[in-house]
């Protein structure tokens, strides 16, 4: 049984991979999204990450599409204290911004869609630097106090920003927040890695890192000479055009050829080695593409290996 990890410095303790809701209502329609989470479940996967937004950019959608289905499926389940649903706010085209307004109405609509009275972590999206520190912990900590929201958290903002967040937070006695959620992976590392990562170190904050597997690059079914049918294809392939790229992927494959092991988990299990992860983000769209997923809760890396795939990143 894989052991769960402790978010941060909260009461939250997670599945060391979060199952990424983005393509909930876009690429997986709501029976194939079921069945993804009840397998996800069933291997003992309790950590779920969605957004208001999702999948706001497909054609016919407003919105809100992710959560209905995951509300909808802990409804049926009737599993929900469980599960550890974090969802985030900012970027929502009816619920823009974080505006202490915003931030409380697009709260209960998030509430609403997930048929749910909590928000086990809430995060700001995409962090809006106009918009005073204070305004943004107020309004999140009146809704930590009114038991809408159990922790706070910060997703796409700089370490100055953050820095001023947690400052407010611990001078006032306000909720703070405890989990960041970077873009970082083994071929994009210069977003978190330097400052934003020391200060989250410091201040004891669990990283959940989002594109941990880079929109399919590091599952390795992306080859020189090959063509993949997915939607993030495009994004996916442009690693394969760089050196960082093909050195991944080789010391990718040594790894994973001596563990037995796909691909895709050695890249989930170097992030999961880094100081301050607790889990990273990965999604999927088939039950068949799970295994390779969850099984980085059982893969453990040599201190040897983390260092070969961390100089064939740099």
């Amino acid at each position: 049984m894989t052991s769960l990890r402790k978010l941060g410095s909260s009461d939250l303790e997670v599945f060391p991979l979060a199952l990424g809701g983005n393509v909930f209502g876009w690429t997986a329609d709501e029976d194939q999204s079921f069945a993804v989470l009840d397998a996800y479940t069933a291997a003992g996967g309790n950590f779920v990450d969605t957004a208001d937004v999702y999948s706001a950019w497909v054609d016919g959608n407003r919105g809100g599409e992710s959560e209905t289905i995951l509300g909808k499926w802990l409804e049926a389940r009737g599993n929900r204290s469980d599960v550890v649903v974090a969802t985030k706010v900012s970027q929502h085209p009816d619920f823009q911004g974080l505006s202490a307004a915003n931030i409380t109405a697009a709260a209960d609509a998030s509430l609403r869609r997930l048929r749910t009275d909590y928000i086990d972590l809430y995060y700001t999206h995409f962090d809006q630097p106009d918009v005073p520190v204070e305004e943004i912990i107020g309004a999140l900590d009146s809704l930590v106090k009114a038991g809408k929201v159990r922790h706070i958290a910060a997703s796409n903002i700089s370490a100055e920003r953050l820095r001023e967040s947690l400052e407010f937070s611990d001078r006032e006695g306000l909720a703070r927040y405890v989990a960041l959620q970077p873009h970082y992976n083994l071929v994009s590392r210069d977003t978190y890695e330097g400052e934003l990562q020391d200060l989250a170190e410091r201040a004891g904050l669990a990283a959940v890192p989002y594109y941990a597997l880079a929109s399919g690059f590091l599952t390795g079914k992306y080859r020189p000479g090959t063509t993949v049918e997915s939607a993030r294809a495009s994004g996916a392939a442009k690693h394969l055009e760089t050196e960082r790229g093909q050195r991944v992927l080789a010391a990718l494959d040594e790894i994973a050829g001596a563990h037995d092991a796909p691909v895709a988990t050695v890249a989930l299990a170097w992030l999961a080695a880094q100081p301050t992860v607790a889990a990273p983000i990965a999604s999927a769209r088939t039950v068949e593409q799970l295994p390779a997923l969850v099984g980085v809760g059982e893969l453990t890396l040599s201190e040897a290996e983390v260092e070969q795939l961390t100089r064939a990143s740099v």
